[in-house]
């Protein structure tokens, strides 16, 4: 199950099932299945002070997760999202802010998967799946099938 929240921040969720439906075809493209997932939107100030509380980093991001579950192939956890730090990076990048956030929200949650980012390798194994899973989502939201 899948569940979009918001703390202290409103933001719509637009095509709401099929962003559903691509997170699962993710998890299920990585030998995973989606057990209980929290995607909760908030602003940068709460996401500084779960980043300050849980990770002692005194930096703004624009996602943090957090895993609770120890079945390998089952993922349970909670991916915050900063709207703020969302918009501001899709201005930068000049890229809706939708695009940005369903990039987003798969990072989080290839980061539940155990994927890391931390070297320049890993960083560029991670923008790669997020590319390739952003264009399965492209294909989905357009209606297209595989033939």
């Amino acid at each position: 199950m899948i569940y979009f929240y918001s703390e202290d921040i409103r933001y719509p969720t637009r095509n709401k099932t099929k962003i559903k439906t691509w997170l699962q075809q993710v998890a299920k493209a990585e030998k995973k299945k989606i057990f209980h997932l929290n995607i909760i939107y908030c602003s940068d100030l709460y996401l500084l002070q779960l980043n300050k509380t849980y990770l002692n980093h005194h930096t703004l991001t624009d996602v943090i997760t957090f895993e609770y579950t120890e079945e390998q192939n089952n993922l349970e956890g909670d991916i915050f999202i900063s709207i703020e730090r969302v918009k501001y990076n899709a201005d930068e990048l000049n890229i809706s802010t939708s695009l940005e956030l369903c990039r987003v929200m798969v990072h989080g949650l290839l980061h539940l998967m155990g994927y890391e980012d931390k070297t320049p390798s890993q960083k560029d194994k991670m923008r790669k799946k997020e590319d390739s899973y952003l264009i399965k989502l492209n294909t989905l939201l357009r209606g297209k099938t595989k033939k």
